[in-house]
């Protein structure tokens, strides 16, 4: 990803640290026999740098945001997905971006999920990489501590809005 940016190879590895956190969260679904009025997750962008899915084999649930309609990502068995994360979209000033999504329930059949986020050390300063910003293509987004950022995405998530938005220049 550092590559297509045309910044070092390693620039977002080297953002990591030995405090940095994984996290693993497992969801399990039962069927819901309103899924037109219940979501399994609400609406968000995932903190952190990248989130990988392990993509259930036989139900549909997610769903990503694209130009103000949703839209179902299909199923493929055995396959993970990559979510790029606030973090990354950070980063990256802007140039990859942080997907709003959500989980739908299934009336008929059960899912467990399987995801796993990867972040940065609480007390590490992130911003757009330096070597991104020039007169034509400032900063999108001011620095900000982890620790900062994580307080603000509770707080968001619990609004329905997405802390990326207070971070904005």
């Amino acid at each position: 990803m550092a590559r297509l940016l045309k910044l070092d190879g390693g620039y977002f590895l080297d953002q990591f640290s030995d405090k940095a956190p994984t996290t693993v969260r497992i969801n399990h679904y039962v069927p819901c026999s309103r899924p037109d009025v219940v979501l399994g997750f609400k609406a968000h962008s995932d903190d952190g740098v990248l989130a990988i899915l392990l993509v259930d084999n036989h139900v549909s649930a997610l769903q990503v945001l694209k130009d103000g309609l949703w839209y179902t990502v299909p199923t493929n068995p055995r396959t993970l997905l990559i979510n790029i994360g606030d973090f990354m979209e950070v980063m990256s000033n802007g140039i990859f971006m942080s997907p709003v999504h959500r989980v739908v329930a299934n009336s008929e059949k059960e899912r467990t999920s399987l995801a796993m986020f990867y972040g940065l050390d609480p007390e590490k300063e992130f911003g757009p990489a330096a070597d991104l910003l020039h007169d034509n293509q400032p900063a999108r987004y001011r620095k900000l501590k982890t620790r900062d950022y994580m307080a603000g995405f509770y707080e968001h998530f619990a609004r329905g809005t997405r802390v990326l938005d207070s971070m904005k220049v």
